[in-house]
């Protein structure tokens, strides 16, 4: 009887421990292989765990229209220089981003230039 209650308790952990790898969020998504630069207005800006989001509202060719975007982790955007109130909804920026691979609108930003001209990562 014990030695099922501890492997039930291992069984337990490792289920465990595979749903938190498996959870881990990743940028597989996207090409890193290509850049693609995009000017917008940011609608929200959040940093947070594991990475930041964007919102932005892009105006071209296609109309206006509202486009998430994913961004480093709060360690690494603040190591590329971002500080806290840099950035807030209504400012326009200029992003360069690794663009989703299935060709859907979207990405990760992998910099950004603020109307000020203040950079972030490249």
């Amino acid at each position: 009887m014990r030695i099922m209650r501890v492997a039930l308790a291992v069984m337990m952990l490792l289920g465990i421990g595979v749903h938190f790898a498996a959870a881990h969020h990743s940028a597989a998504a996207q090409d890193f292989s290509k850049r693609v630069e995009i000017e917008g207005v940011i609608k929200s800006w959040e940093i947070a765990k594991p990475h930041g989001t964007v919102v932005l509202r892009l105006t071209d060719a296609k109309g206006a229209r509202d486009i998430q975007f994913e961004t480093h982790s709060r360690n690494n955007v603040y190591r590329a220089g971002y500080r806290d109130g840099m950035l807030k909804a209504g400012d326009r920026i200029k992003g360069m981003i690794a663009p989703n691979r299935d060709g859907t609108e979207g990405g990760y930003i992998t910099g950004f230039v603020t109307a000020k001209g203040d950079r972030v990562g490249n």
